[in-house]
């Protein structure tokens, strides 16, 4: 063992953030579920991962930042559907998902996936499927919503977050589309 594995470590992903409008309106709808499962997920915690790096040591987190910043980004603005409702059993999990990932979203994250691939992150070989998580422990089958999820998430930059004690907080952002 050398003597890094001592150096501080911080759980990392990739994000689109959320806009503070459309937290909000995404959990109005959830609440309208009445839940009776499962743990949610703070609204100020609501995010699209793009790729989850896991426990990296603060040293690298610049080598990480000048990598994505490398990154082919779309040009323009990300517009991401919101709008199927899912379980998914293994992870416990109710997301909200598009129905059909854009062209330039899946290019985003392969772009993202290439970058870090010299930082050894395993991430790319989980299939890589855009949601918005709404529950944690969550069990049961689907729920029936009486108004079906109509989400748009506009992102016009993608963010490095630390996940520290259940807050995320951005370590650095970078454009999707020039100003």
């Amino acid at each position: 063992m050398s003597d890094e594995s001592h150096e501080p470590l911080k759980r990392l992903f990739f994000a689109l953030d959320c806009a503070p409008a459309q937290r909000k309106s995404i959990a109005q709808w959830r609440s309208a579920l009445q839940l009776r499962n499962g743990r949610p997920v703070p609204a100020e915690n609501f995010h699209l991962t793009l790729m989850f790096l896991g426990a990296v040591e603060v040293a690298h987190i610049a080598e990480i930042c000048t990598a994505a910043s490398k990154v082919r980004v779309p040009g323009v603005p990300l517009r991401v559907a919101l709008d199927r409702l899912d379980v998914w059993r293994r992870s416990g999990v109710l997301v909200l998902a598009p129905e059909q990932a854009s062209p330039e979203l899946l290019r985003l994250v392969y772009g993202l996936e290439q970058a870090m691939l010299p930082f050894g992150f395993e991430d790319a070989l989980k299939e890589f499927r855009p949601h918005l998580t709404l529950m944690r422990d969550y069990r049961v089958p689907v729920p029936e919503s009486a108004t079906p999820p109509e989400f748009f998430m506009r992102a016009d930059h993608f963010t490095l977050f630390e996940s520290h004690k259940g807050r995320y907080r951005a370590l650095a952002q970078w454009p999707l589309a020039p100003p």
